[in-house]
């Protein structure tokens, strides 16, 4: 079979950072380190990592999240990789739960990245995916066991 010339779609795991404040959910987003658009963190897989551990890791990493992360998958988005650029990267994100305990205040990317806490209507309407602000519209914390 000939080859279309797309690389196959590649598998990231993303977590959505939470917390209650006043009885709200509220979401915290990160901003991409190319665009500067609002996202939540996320990455590649990690040898030795489950899935949720490695979306913990993005969090740390990314955000400089100090919390609890849970194996219940809350569903998956698609998005492109660098849409603009030369070789652009399908990609399938499964998103974790993160129940955000504090935010440190020195983490690996702060001069790459800005961080924010957003309502969670406000977090559904600043991600540009479609399926991600749906899952972030949906988002119960109740439903999630053991958070």
């Amino acid at each position: 079979m000939p080859s279309s010339g797309k690389s196959p779609v590649a598998s990231q795991f993303g977590a959505l950072c939470w917390r209650e404040k006043d009885g709200k959910v509220q979401v915290l987003l990160v901003t991409s380190r190319r665009t500067g658009r609002w996202i939540i963190p996320k990455g590649w897989p990690m040898e030795g990592e489950t899935p949720s551990r490695a979306a913990l890791t993005e969090a740390e990493e990314e955000g400089g999240v100090d919390g609890k992360v849970k194996a219940q998958c809350l569903g998956l988005y698609s998005y492109t990789k660098h849409p603009d650029l030369k070789d652009p990267q399908d990609c399938v994100v499964a998103v974790y739960p993160v129940k955000v305990r504090r935010l440190k205040s020195r983490w690996p990317e702060q001069a790459e990245r800005d961080r924010k806490w957003f309502s969670q209507k406000k977090a559904a309407k600043e991600v540009d995916e479609v399926e991600l602000s749906r899952l972030i519209s949906a988002f119960d914390p109740k439903a999630v066991k053991g958070l």
